[in-house]
């Protein structure tokens, strides 16, 4: 249910990293990794899964919204996440078939 702004003591700013400062240009992250740094987390942190499924409510819209800005690698098996990474001048756009 909503709540008046005046039951908060206080408002901040909706602000969000963008992936240069977030992300390594030489590394690349599943988005579990992705929501704990957004989050000011080490992206090997330990966490509750309940906590990890908050975080990726941000973190999967976050990777949505700037993925202009990233690259893509498939996951090394199956069953793993896929890596996201910074898009830099020395990655080269391709067309892969579906």
């Amino acid at each position: 249910m909503p709540k008046p702004k005046s039951d908060f003591e206080a408002l901040y700013p909706c602000d969000f990293y963008t992936p240069a400062e977030l992300l390594d240009h030489d590394q690349m992250y599943t988005v579990y990794e992705i929501a704990r740094l957004l989050q000011g987390l080490d992206p090997d942190a330990a966490i509750d899964e309940g906590v990890e499924d908050v975080l990726l409510d941000w973190a999967i819209p976050w990777v949505m919204q700037h993925a202009a800005e990233l690259v893509i690698a498939e996951p090394p098996t199956d069953d793993a996440p896929g890596y996201y990474g910074l898009k830099t001048d020395s990655d080269t756009d391709t067309d892969v078939d579906a």
